[in-house]
């Protein structure tokens, strides 16, 4: 029998935000948008030079479902669906989560927003270089003939720290 007192106590692993504890973890949602041809809806960040399906943190007290329509909504004035949920995915390296939704669009305009700089439809072979791989996996995992939603722990860098290696590549590549 384990009583509480032989449990030993739970490190916090949260920091300290002012007087009060930050989440243990992020949670994410992404939409992935087709159009009638079966390209992918993506967004240009204004806060870096890449690309990435439009998509973003939740909100206090919000669920995935309602994060992924109010995301689309905000990053590209289009207003969307839920279809199904493709995945959910974790990071080793950091302390998130996210879920990735199919979805279509069921109002509203494509528009250049605060957050997105452009938009586009792209077919599979014609995703920019640019593109997150965290992305273009969920991507993938979306348009696979999967029955059930899949789970993958993921361990590559963060956007910023891909970024910078993809800058590298070219900076070498440019080197006679």
């Amino acid at each position: 029998m384990v009583r509480g007192e032989d449990i030993p106590p739970q490190r916090d692993h949260r920091e300290t935000v002012g007087n009060e504890l930050a989440a243990p973890y992020t949670i994410g949602a992404f939409g992935i948008i087709l159009d009638g041809e079966g390209r992918v809806l993506l967004s240009h960040r204004r806060d870096m030079d890449a690309w990435n399906l439009p998509g973003g943190g939740l909100e206090s007290g919000e669920m995935p479902t309602e994060a992924v329509v109010r995301e689309v909504r905000e990053e590209t004035g289009l207003e969307v669906g839920i279809v199904r949920l493709t995945g959910v995915y974790t990071n080793a390296r950091r302390d998130d989560m996210v879920f990735a939704f199919l979805c279509r669009v069921v109002g509203g305009e494509l528009q250049i927003t605060d957050e997105a700089s452009e938009h586009g439809y792209c077919a599979l072979e014609d995703i920019p270089r640019n593109t997150t791989p965290k992305h273009v996996e969920r991507i993938h995992d979306a348009l696979a003939d999967h029955t059930r939603p899949v789970f993958r722990k993921l361990d590559g860098p963060s956007t910023r720290e891909w970024l910078a290696m993809l800058e590298e590549e070219g900076e070498e590549s440019a080197d006679p």
